[in-house]
C-alpha cells in the first residue's frame, strides 16, 4: 500500500502522524495512506512558498513563460498516466479522465499568453509633461482548496494562471484522490519551476483552516458544495484575503417542443449520467415543456438502459461513486424520491456492475413526474439521478430556474432563434447552452455561476482569473525638461 505525502519546497515531506485510507472505488480497496497536515505542516507549506515568491515574481515573464510551455508539452505526452491516476482514486471512466485533464490543459495554454495578459496601458503627457501607466503585479503565495470529482482539472483552472502571473502556490486536494496533485508537482519540477513555487499539502479542515487564517496566504480559490463554499468565503476575507469560492449547483435543462428529441435525449444521458453525475455541471433536472414529454423520457430511457456500469479501466460507460457512504447518500434520494410519488422509469439500485463486487456503484436512474417540492428535485445529489419535471409553456421553465437557489449551469434545447435568445437574456444563470448540455466555458472565457453557486465576485480563469491573481498599480510620472546643454549622464555619446 502505497504512502502519499505532502510535497513542500520541491520535496516529499515525511508522513506525519495523522493519515487517511484513499480507496480505488471500483474495487472498494484499500490503496494508499495519505497524509493529514497538522498546523506545523501547513506553516511549512506556506513558508515553502513564501521564501520562493521574490525570486519567482522577480523571474522575467520570459523565462516564466519557458516553464509553462515546459510544463504543457509534458503533460501533452504524459496525460494517459495522470488520466489512470485519477481513475484508480476517483473511479470515473479513462475516457471522462482524459477529458477532464484535456480541459485542464487548455487552462495551462492559455496561461502559456501571461505576457500579452499582463500588458498594462499608457498614456503620454496626460497633463502637462506627466505621464500616466498601469501595471499588474502578482500578490504572493496563494491557496488552493480543491474537491474531489475533478482532481487534475479543478486545480489546473487555477494555479498555472497563478504561477504564470509571478504568484506562489499551496494546492490542498481532495483528501479522497490526492495522489494527481503528487504526479502534478514532479511534472512542475521535470518543467524546470523552482522549488518552492508550488507546494501540495494534503489533509481535511486542520490545513484548511491553516490556510485560510495564515497571514502570508494573500488569496484563495475554492471548489466544493455551498456550505464550505460560504465557511471558506466568509473565513478567508475575514483573515484579509481575495477569496473566490465555488458552490453547489442544481443545473436544469430545458426542452421545448420545436426541439430535436433525439438530440436532446442524447445531451441529457451524457450531461445527466456521465462522471456519474459527480459533476457541478451535471444536469439533474429537465424540464420538458408542452406535450413533448412521453417521448423525450422514453428516447432517454432506451439510451440509459445501454449504457454500461463497470470498472473504469474496463471501457464502461459509467464508473462507481467516489465512496460507500456516498452511493448509500444518492440511493437514499432515489429511495426518497420513489416514496413522495415520482415515476420510476429507469432504477439504478439494482445495477449489475462490470466489476468487482465491492465497488461503490449505483447505476443511471430516471424520473419522471417530479414535482418542485420532492428532496429529487430541490437537492443538489451529486450522483447519476436525472429528474423529468414536467411544464406548460416556457414561462414555467423559465420561473422554475430563476427561482431556484442556485445558479451555475442551465441549457435549453430548441429550433427557435428567438426563443434561445429570450432565455440567454432572461435565465439568472452563470453559465448558459444553447443546444449544448454542459456549457463549460473555453479558458480564455470565465467559470462561474450565480446566486448561491459563487462566493465573491471573481469567477475561475479567463480573464477574472487573470485579475483575481494580480493587482492593478498606476503610476504619474513627471520629468522636468533639461537644463542648459542636457545632464551629462555618464553614458556614452554618439560621435
Amino acid at each position: 500500500m502505497k504512502t502519499i505525502p505532502h510535497w513542500i519546497n520541491g520535496t516529499y515531506a515525511p508522513i506525519g502522524e495523522r493519515t487517511a485510507d484513499v480507496t480505488n472505488p471500483a474495487t472498494g480497496v484499500v490503496t494508499g495512506a495519505v497524509s493529514l497536515a497538522s498546523v506545523d505542516e501547513s506553516n511549512a507549506a506556506v513558508a515553502a512558498a513564501a521564501a520562493a515568491f521574490p525570486a519567482w515574481r522577480d523571474t522575467s515573464l520570459a523565462r516564466r513563460t519557458q516553464i509553462l510551455f515546459a510544463f504543457r508539452e509534458l503533460l501533452n505526452a504524459r496525460r494517459p498516466e495522470l488520466a489512470a491516476i485519477v481513475t484508480a482514486e476517483h473511479g470515473k471512466v479513462l475516457d471522462d479522465a482524459l477529458g477532464e485533464i484535456t480541459r485542464g490543459q487548455e487552462v495551462v495554454e492559455f496561461a502559456c499568453g501571461m505576457p500579452h495578459l499582463l500588458k498594462g496601458a499608457y498614456t503620454e503627457n496626460a497633463s502637462t509633461n506627466v505621464d500616466v501607466h498601469s501595471k499588474r503585479q502578482s500578490l504572493g503565495p496563494v491557496a488552493i482548496i480543491s474537491p474531489f470529482n475533478f482532481p487534475a482539472m479543478v486545480p489546473m483552472w487555477f494555479f498555472p494562471i497563478a504561477i504564470a502571473a509571478g504568484n506562489t502556490v499551496v494546492v490542498k486536494p481532495s483528501e479522497k484522490d490526492p495522489s494527481a496533485l503528487n504526479w502534478v508537482a514532479e511534472l512542475w519540477k521535470e518543467a524546470g519551476l523552482p522549488d518552492g513555487v508550488f507546494n501540495v499539502l494534503h489533509g481535511d479542515k486542520v490545513a484548511v483552516d491553516a490556510l485560510l487564517t495564515h497571514p502570508d496566504i494573500k488569496a484563495v480559490s475554492f471548489v466544493g458544495s455551498t456550505p464550505i463554499a460560504q465557511y471558506v468565503y466568509r473565513t478567508g476575507t475575514a483573515h484579509g484575503k481575495r477569496v473566490q469560492a465555488l458552490g453547489g449547483a442544481k443545473n436544469h435543462m430545458v426542452v421545448l417542443p420545436d426541439a430535436d428529441l433525439d438530440l436532446a435525449a442524447d445531451a441529457a444521458v451524457n450531461a445527466g449520467f456521465g462522471s456519474a453525475g459527480e459533476r457541478c455541471m451535471a444536469i439533474s433536472a429537465l424540464v420538458a415543456v408542452g406535450d413533448i414529454a412521453d417521448g423525450l423520457v422514453e428516447r432517454i430511457a432506451s439510451r440509459t438502459s445501454t449504457l454500461r456500469v463497470g470498472d473504469g479501466v474496463r471501457g464502461c460507460d459509467m464508473g462507481p461513486l467516489v465512496t460507500a457512504a456516498h452511493r448509500d447518500k444518492v440511493a437514499g434520494y432515489i429511495d426518497a424520491g420513489e416514496a413522495a410519488g415520482a415515476t420510476i422509469v429507469v432504477d439504478g439500485r439494482g445495477v449489475t456492475a462490470d466489476a468487482d463486487a465491492n465497488g461503490f456503484f449505483l447505476g443511471p436512474t430516471l424520473f419522471d413526474h417530479v414535482t418542485p417540492d420532492m428532496s429529487i428535485y430541490t437537492d443538489e445529489i451529486f450522483g447519476p439521478v436525472l429528474a423529468v419535471i414536467r411544464v406548460d409553456t416556457y414561462d414555467e421553465a423559465l420561473t422554475l430556474i430563476n427561482s431556484n437557489e442556485f445558479g451555475n449551469g442551465t441549457a435549453i434545447f430548441t429550433n427557435d432563434g428567438g426563443a434561445a435568445r429570450r432565455f440567454e437574456n432572461e435565465v439568472e444563470v452563470g453559465m448558459v447552452g444553447i443546444n449544448v448540455p454542459v456549457p463549460v466555458p473555453m479558458a480564455y472565457y470565465s467559470f462561474g455561476g450565480w446566486k448561491n453557486s459563487l462566493f465573491g465576485d471573481s469567477h475561475a480563469h479567463g480573464m477574472e482569473g487573470v485579475n483575481f491573481y494580480t493587482r492593478g498599480k498606476v503610476v504619474t510620472s513627471r520629468w522636468q525638461e533639461p537644463s542648459h546643454g542636457g545632464i551629462n549622464l555618464g553614458f556614452p555619446q554618439n560621435s
